[in-house]
């Protein structure tokens, strides 16, 4: 049963230190495997930036850890539009082992195939093709807030908030730049999570993160957890809070 709660911290840094810290909680806990769901745009950067620093590069249980992508733009690895490529530069390159790292296959040639690639790669990951919420496939999924209420590549009003089958999909057409296609997870895959992290750390968002709040039918609103939903907000992007339970 998801648990819904809300953390508001200084700054944007403060947000990284308290991400990282709940990534090194969550990763105590896991005696074996860990799955950890990265997400792209601006508001993790510092977060990834933070994970390739002392004391993170040497004790996280790197060889333990496996990395996937919520979402990202059907681009190559060194294309700087890459959310697996922003990560992979900022920390992972570094430190996770690469058979660890798993990117969406933009080689597929078409983002359909390249989304049937991904959840093949997460059935064999998960051991499995369909999904109990009592064995959540990650152990941590990161979130973010796009301007418009999307989450992952989940646009407002797109067919793609309705699946309940497939684990990973092709997005032929973004509506905010960049306007390239996307291979998104779903709500029943982002779901699978022991905990869900939504960094928010732009005041500009603080109006559409009030109306997510607040339950609105926006697609970050309609993201779940299969266990602990956690939203890590500046002071900044935080608004005033009615229904938090």
């Amino acid at each position: 049963m998801q648990r819904r709660s809300i953390e508001v911290v200084e700054d944007a840094e403060a947000v990284a230190h308290a991400a990282a810290e709940h990534l090194v909680a969550r990763a105590a806990r896991a005696p074996d495997r860990i799955g950890i769901c990265l997400t792209g745009g601006s508001s993790p950067q510092p977060l990834y930036r933070l994970l390739g620093t002392a004391p993170y590069r040497s004790t996280l249980p790197w060889e333990r850890i496996h990395w996937f992508m919520g979402d990202d733009r059907f681009v190559p690895l060194d294309d700087a539009r890459s959310n697996m490529g922003i990560a992979m530069r900022a920390f992972l390159d570094a430190s996770a082992p690469r058979e660890n790292i798993h990117p969406i296959d933009v080689g597929a040639g078409t983002p359909d195939a390249a989304a049937q690639r991904y959840q093949d790669a997460l059935e064999r990951f998960y051991g499995a093709s369909r999904l109990d919420a009592a064995r959540p496939a990650f152990d941590l999924v990161l979130m973010g807030l796009g301007p418009d209420g999307h989450a992952a590549s989940l646009f407002p009003g797109e067919a793609a908030l309705e699946e309940t089958t497939r684990w990973v999909v092709g997005v032929e057409e973004a509506k905010l730049e960049p306007f390239v296609p996307r291979v998104t997870l779903t709500i029943p895959m982002l779901a699978s999570t022991r905990e869900m992290l939504f960094l928010v750390t732009d005041g500009d968002k603080r109006d559409v993160l009030a109306r997510v709040l607040d339950g609105a039918d926006l697609p970050a609103a309609r993201v779940r957890a299969d266990g602990d939903l956690v939203w890590l907000l500046t002071r900044a992007a935080a608004p005033e809070l009615r229904n938090v339970s």
